[in-house]
């Protein structure tokens, strides 16, 4: 599979080198008293955000990440050079945690951001730093500070502006399709869709904004049934929730209500974030269906009836979505 969002890789931060023990030996200074130079520092382990990236695909087989280790100090007062710092790209959107605690480290969320994961051992003093009035001839240095060694776990959220949430066949990886240029796949059974899709929405004066489908929900997801815990952490980083539910369901209020709960259960701040609710397949239904459906939605969300394949109600759902993302429509839109 060419998408992953999971893996673990050991870090392994540079040492710093040793102090240096030199004492100054020249002909006309036989006794030049300590002169050793500090070590170099060792290499850190730094986390760059690539926005051209959007699996870790790339690190499948990476398992160890070993930083340089810094250079010993020299004579002369001269420091050691630091060793080379080892840099990982990840896509935006990546968490990193502690294999063994699950504590989170850092996570990257901005195109070009840098930081620094595990740092390097500092590089240990050369005798030159021990000399006293009485004590002029230090034969000892600093040894260097070992490097950070550690398992860690990496985790691709997906960032996007819009998430598709809903039943497997529920017609979201069609939607996507429709109004973007991606092309997911597409198949008239449960679970065609097994890794979240990304795709651009084209909207008014050439505006756009994000939208993913993410793989289908079911009842029992946020307890790891059908692909459950695997992907619901995608729909953390959407700021607008667009549920998708068929008109041909037997009860459309029932259906949300499952949903809002497996989100709910999963992380309740997932409930804080902005939705709307959109029918599909609705090219289905005559005049008086659609009346006696708009009857039966469920109250406290805004709904808009759309078929993907018809392309019925798609510009209302785009201008809808905009709004939810910036808080209003924009100068040109007309009502």
């Amino acid at each position: 599979m060419n998408f992953i969002d999971h893996i673990r890789i050991q870090c392994r931060s540079g040492k710093g080198g040793p102090g240096s023990r030199h004492l100054r030996r020249e002909k006309y200074m036989p006794k030049g008293g300590p002169d050793g130079g500090d070590g170099g520092r060792g290499g850190h382990i730094v986390l760059r955000g690539n926005g051209q990236l959007w699996t870790l695909l790339h690190l499948r087989y990476t398992k160890h990440v070993i930083a340089e280790d810094g250079e010993s100090g020299s004579s002369n007062q001269s420091s050691g050079r630091a060793g080379v710092d080892k840099v990982i790209e990840v896509p935006l959107g990546t968490v990193v945690k502690d294999d063994e605690t699950g504590e989170v480290l850092c996570e990257i969320t901005r195109d070009g951001e840098e930081q620094v994961l595990f740092q390097g051992g500092r590089g240990g003093l050369g005798n030159q730093h021990f000399k006293s009035s009485t004590f002029q001839t230090p034969r000892f240095a600093q040894p260097g500070e070992p490097g950070v060694e550690r398992w860690v776990a990496m985790e691709l959220k997906v960032l996007a502006d819009v998430g598709l949430v809903g039943f497997p066949n529920a017609g979201k990886s069609t939607l996507l399709s429709v109004i973007t240029a991606a092309k997911p796949k597409i198949a008239d059974y449960a679970f065609t869709t097994l890794t979240p899709n990304l795709g651009i929405v084209p909207y008014r004066d050439h505006r756009s904004f994000v939208m993913a489908d993410i793989p289908g929900i079911i009842e029992g997801a946020h307890e790891g049934k059908g692909l459950g815990l695997r992907f619901l952490r995608h729909i953390e980083r959407n700021s607008v929730l667009l549920f998708m539910i068929p008109a041909d369901s037997n009860d459309i209020r029932h259906d949300y209500q499952v949903l809002l709960n497996e989100l709910k259960e999963y992380s309740s701040e997932l409930l804080d974030k902005d939705r709307v609710l959109a029918i599909t397949k609705c090219d289905m239904l005559d005049e008086v269906m659609m009346k006696q459906l708009r009857k039966d939605l469920p109250k406290g969300v805004q709904t808009v009836l759309i078929s993907s394949v018809a392309r019925i109600g798609l510009d209302e759902l785009k201008d809808l979505l905009w709004k939810k993302l910036h808080g209003t429509f924009p100068a040109d839109h007309v009502e």
